[in-house]
């Protein structure tokens, strides 16, 4: 029997495997804070320079000694008095994360691919929480900037393997829900890290409790099995059925007869390779990679520059954190609606989630500054994370059902790079107001019409079989149809070659 065959004899998502994906799914909790973290220990209080004589401009020695902060705040920029010409670095530390989370990307999605998911997660969890630490105890700017690269590195590598994960435990038919949950477990991060900041105020103490939960997670994290999806596709067909036989047996079914069909070995002279370039090599693979670089990118742009930006609205800085990570939440119930139909799929609801947020940017420029409450650029830049988070869900559960299993985590990781130049990029886009006040949400209208314009050059995934080797993805139900043939071709020959 084929992989999927084997998991209706192992249930699709019994108790163990729900055991199993709830600690990879309450990991995002963490990974959350520490994503969100620069947010509230980078903030920047109210202050005054006193004795300042007009044309004369302090060095940051007399600075120090010359300003007061107004506003009973305990972060980085108090503690090293980023201010004023300093005042980039907060900044630069954001974007140094986000420049991790791209080198994690790269090199963390197709490692697991190679040597596996389990061994890359533990390590890179491992790392992380070592690194978190180091972030706690910062001596000086350099080693806390350095420190959130680091952190940066192990986040994108482990988030990205930990969703893989949580797909690959279960039965396809459960994917959609699963990814669905990580998405929406890292949204109720944000905001309980928003609460956890409200009742710790001491910079230090709160990026040492955010990072502790890491511990306890990784303790967890040591039982679990490795991917029998990943095992198979590498040929390893008897640790596959070990790990599947296992799974039956705590989830109380009998499994005594179960047998995978054989398929060639990473080594084997019929195994055809795989890594990152045969997604520029391969005809099929070359194009959705594209598309979907730039999906994710703009949904990154979107995301974080309007969560990022929530520190700079007007009310509480906790209070804004929060909400922006609880205005996620609808979105999630709406993706595994959609995303199930047959008249709406993952393709559409994709496209029309990601025009929907460049929509709601869109119309923030027509909204005078005097509007009300119910009416202002708040709620609207509140409605486009909303959009966006559906989107950016969507287009995790999509991907990986895009990408054969043998590259599955090499073609998530080379999207994820691209998500995180759209997050290095996130930071500065506020900055465009110099130009003209409505210019940031100008760029993430643009973004957001454009990326779900061109996710609709994706085919189809639902009800559809995954490919596990890139030999079915070349076979007579895929081809070069994409590239070549209307997306209604490729359907109508699918169909008729399964019917």
């Amino acid at each position: 029997m084929d992989i999927e065959a084997a998991f209706h004899v192992v249930g699709e998502f019994g108790p163990y495997q729900k055991r199993a994906v709830a600690v990879l799914v309450l990991a995002q909790v963490y990974m959350a804070c520490q994503s969100m973290l620069i947010v509230l220990v980078g903030s920047t209080p109210e202050y005054r320079i006193d004795r300042q004589q007009d044309g004369v401009q302090f060095s940051q020695h007399e600075l120090r000694q010359h300003v007061t902060f107004t506003e009973d705040v305990d972060s980085i920029v108090t503690e090293w008095f980023l201010i004023r010409q300093q005042s980039y670095k907060v900044g630069l530390a954001g974007s140094l994360f986000f420049a991790g989370l791209l080198v994690g990307n790269v090199v963390f999605g197709p490692l697991s691919d190679k040597i596996g998911r389990r061994p890359v997660y533990l390590t890179g969890l491992f790392f992380e929480v070592v690194f978190g630490y180091v972030t706690a105890f910062a001596p000086s700017y350099e080693v806390f900037a350095a420190s959130r690269l680091l952190v940066g590195l192990m986040n994108g590598g482990i988030g990205l393997v930990c969703f893989v994960l949580t797909q690959e435990y279960v039965g396809r038919s459960y994917w959609a829900m699963t990814g669905t949950l990580t998405s929406m477990t890292f949204a109720v991060g944000i905001a309980l890290f928003g609460a956890l900041g409200y009742f710790i105020r001491p910079w230090r103490n709160l990026a040492m409790v955010a990072n502790s939960s890491g511990v306890l997670f990784f303790l967890l994290s040591v039982t679990l099995p490795e991917s029998p999806r990943w095992l198979y596709s590498q040929g390893q067909t008897e640790r596959a059925e070990e790990v599947l036989c296992y799974m039956a047996a705590r989830n109380g079914n009998a499994a005594n007869n179960l047998t995978l069909r054989r398929v060639a070995k990473a080594g084997d002279p019929n195994h055809r390779q795989t890594g990152v370039l045969q997604l520029l090599i391969h005809p099929v693979l070359r194009l959705r990679t594209m598309v979907l670089m730039y999906v994710w990118y703009a949904c990154s742009l979107v995301y974080y520059g309007l969560t990022l930006g929530a520190s700079e609205a007007s009310g509480s800085r906790y209070l804004n954190v929060a909400m922006y990570g609880l205005v996620e939440l609808p979105a999630y119930p709406l993706c595994i609606y959609f995303i199930n139909k047959h008249w709406a799929g993952r393709r559409k609801s994709m496209a029309s989630f990601l025009c929907l947020a460049g929509s709601a940017c869109l119309c923030t420029m027509f909204i005078p500054e005097n509007a009300g409450s119910m009416l202002s650029v708040t709620s609207l830049a509140l409605v486009g994370k909303l959009m966006v988070s559906a989107a950016f869900n969507i287009a995790y559960v999509y991907s990986s059902e895009l990408y054969p299993t043998v590259i599955r985590n090499a073609g998530l990781g080379v999207c994820s790079m691209s998500c995180r130049v759209g997050g290095i990029l996130a930071p500065f886009v506020p900055s465009m107001r110099a130009l003209h006040a409505s210019m940031p949400f100008t760029v993430f209208c643009v973004s957001g019409l454009s990326a779900g314009c061109l996710g609709l050059l994706l085919p189809e995934t639902l009800n559809r079989p995954t490919a596990e080797t890139l030999e079915e993805l070349s076979g007579p139900t895929h081809g070069r149809v994409l590239e070549s043939k209307p997306l209604l071709y490729e359907d109508e020959k699918w169909k008729s070659n399964h019917e």
